[in-house]
C-alpha cells in the first residue's frame, strides 16, 4: 500500500534553530485579570513574527528577491511561508540549558546541551516526591504513572503511588527535560528577573513623575560553575524547529538567517535594548520512528500486564487484538469541538486531525490527563491585542487504542500519526500551538525504575 504519511514526512524540511540570547528577553505571558509574567520559553508566534517583520522591513528597503543579498517584496515566497494553507510551522523554542549534577557535588552545574539532543516536555502523568522533587541524583527521582493508571482501571484496583524509597507523597512534576544515553535524564529551565524602569518626559527629557514600572524578563546568561574558583557567565540558549514544505524555500530561509544572524529582535521593549539574539539555522532530517515507538510502548504495557496479574484476572483482556498509542502535548494546544473550546481530544477530533474521511469505529479514547489555561499576546502587524484563548496546557496525555485485526488499517494509522507528529493538532499550529509526540518515551519509566 502507499505510505501516505511517509510521503508527507519526506517532503517536509526541518530547520533547526539555535537562539542565543544577547540581552534580556521580555516575553510576557498575558492572562486576563492578572499581571503579565515572563514566559519560560520563546513561543513560536514570537519567532514567526520576528522573522516576518525583518523580511518585510528589508523588502521595503531593497530592490531584489526577498531572500537574496538585497531582499525586496516577493508576495509569492512570503505568502507561501507565512500566509498559505501549507505555511511554515514555527515551533516553540525551549531552554537548552540542562541541570547537570552528581551526588557528591555541593553545587548544581548548568550546561548548554548542544549536541542535537531533543528537548521535550514531561507528561502530566509524571510524578516526583513533594519533599525532594527532581531527577536523580540530587532529587528523589521522577517516574510516570500512565500505564499503571490504565491497568488499575482494567483490574478495578485502587492506585495511589508514593515515593519508591521514602513512601512519602508525590506530586506532578512539570519540567522540560532531555535524555542523555540510556538512563540519564536532565531537567531544563531558565530564570527571570525584574528590570525597573522610569518613564521619560519627552518634552523635558527628564524622568516623569509617578511613572515607575518593572518588566519581567528572561535572563540572557547563566553562571557556568564547572570551575570552582570563579564561575564564568555563558549566554543562554534556546532550541526551536521550523517545518517548511518547500525544499527550495527552506534553503532560502536558512540562507536569509545565515546572512542576518543578529538582525532579529524577540519579545517586547526592543527599542529599549531588550530582545537582542543571535540565530543560527541548519536543515536536518525529518525521519520519524512512530511505528517503533508504538511497538515499544505496547511491549511495555504487555510486560506491566504480567506484573498486575497478581491481583487476579480482569473481566476483559483489553490487550487482546488492540494496539495502544498516546498523544503527548509538547506545547499548549487550542482545541475546538462543535464550535466550543475543549481540553480533551475525542475520537472524532483525532480522526479529523489525521484527515480520515470516516470515523474509525475501532478507535477508542482510553484515558485523558489535561488541564487548561488562558493565553493572549500582541499582534505587531495589526498593533492590537490578540484574542484571549482557552488552551490545553502542554504536558497533556491522551491514551488511544485501535483494533489490530486489520493490518492495512493499522499501517494507515501509523502513517497518519507520523504526519500528525509533524503538523500538530488544533488551531494556530503554525505559531507553535498543538505540538505533539506519539508515545513519549518517558511513559516507560515506571515507579520501580525511577530516574
Amino acid at each position: 500500500m502507499m505510505k501516505v504519511g511517509n510521503f508527507y514526512s519526506q517532503i517536509m524540511q526541518k530547520i533547526k534553530l539555535k537562539i542565543t540570547a544577547l540581552s534580556p528577553l521580555a516575553i510576557a505571558a498575558r492572562k486576563p485579570g492578572s499581571v503579565s509574567e515572563a514566559q519560560d520559553h520563546i513561543p513560536g508566534s514570537v519567532i514567526r513574527g520576528a522573522i516576518a517583520s525583518q523580511i518585510l522591513q528589508l523588502a521595503q528597503q531593497q530592490t531584489s528577491d526577498i531572500f537574496s543579498e538585497n531582499p525586496t517584496p516577493d508576495d509569492g515566497d512570503f505568502a507561501e511561508l507565512f500566509l498559505s494553507d501549507s505555511s511554515a510551522i514555527f515551533q516553540n523554542a525551549y531552554p537548552a540549558v540542562a541541570k547537570i549534577s552528581t551526588q557528591d557535588e555541593d553545587i548544581d552545574i548548568y550546561r548548554v546541551v548542544d549536541d542535537g539532543t531533543q528537548i521535550m516536555v514531561l507528561p502530566a502523568t509524571a510524578l516526583s516526591s513533594k519533599e525532594k522533587a527532581g531527577f536523580k541524583p540530587k532529587g528523589s527521582g521522577v517516574f510516570d504513572t500512565l500505564i499503571d493508571r490504565f491497568l488499575s482501571n482494567v483490574y478495578d484496583f485502587p492506585y495511589d503511588p508514593s515515593d519508591p524509597k521514602t513512601f512519602t507523597r508525590v506530586e506532578p512534576f512539570n519540567s522540560f527535560y532531555s535524555k542523555a544515553g540510556k538512563d540519564k535524564y536532565y531537567s531544563h529551565s531558565n530564570n527571570t528577573r525584574f528590570l525597573t524602569r522610569v518613564g521619560i518626559n519627552r518634552q523635558r527629557s527628564t524622568s516623569e513623575d509617578d511613572i515607575l514600572y518593572s518588566i519581567a524578563v528572561l535572563n540572557e546568561s547563566f553562571p557556568d560553575k564547572s570551575s570552582k574558583n570563579s564561575p564564568n557567565w555563558q549566554d543562554f540558549v534556546y532550541h526551536s524547529i521550523i517545518l517548511v514544505a518547500n525544499p527550495e524555500l527552506a534553503n532560502n530561509l536558512v540562507g536569509f538567517i545565515h546572512r542576518n544572524p543578529r538582525l532579529f529582535r524577540l519579545g517586547s521593549a526592543t527599542s529599549r535594548g531588550l530582545g537582542k539574539v543571535e540565530i543560527t539555522a541548519s536543515i536536518e532530517s525529518t525521519a520519524q520512528e512512530v511505528d517503533q515507538k508504538i511497538l515499544e510502548f505496547n511491549q511495555k504495557i504487555h510486560e506491566r500486564w504480567e506484573t498486575w496479574s497478581i491481583f487476579g484476572k480482569p473481566n476483559e483482556d483489553l490487550l487482546k487484538k488492540r494496539t495502544y498509542f498516546t498523544l503527548d502535548l509538547q506545547s499548549d494546544a487550542i482545541l475546538t469541538e462543535n464550535w466550543l473550546r475543549t481540553t480533551v481530544i475525542s475520537e472524532k477530533m483525532l480522526c479529523d486531525f489525521v484527515g480520515l474521511a470516516e470515523i474509525d469505529n475501532s478507535l477508542k479514547l482510553e484515558l485523558a490527563y489535561s488541564s487548561y489555561d488562558y493565553r493572549s499576546g500582541w499582534n505587531s502587524a495589526w498593533g492590537l491585542m490578540k484574542d484571549v484563548e482557552l488552551v490545553t496546557k502542554r504536558g497533556g496525555v491522551y491514551l488511544f487504542s485501535i483494533s489490530n485485526e486489520n493490518q492495512e488499517n493499522q499501517d494507515l494509522w501509523i502513517d497518519k500519526l507520523t504526519d500528525l507528529e509533524l503538523k500538530g493538532v488544533g488551531d494556530r499550529t503554525a505559531e507553535g500551538f498543538g505540538q505533539i509526540q506519539i508515545c513519549n518515551e518517558f511513559h516507560h519509566v515506571l515507579r520501580e525504575e525511577v530516574k
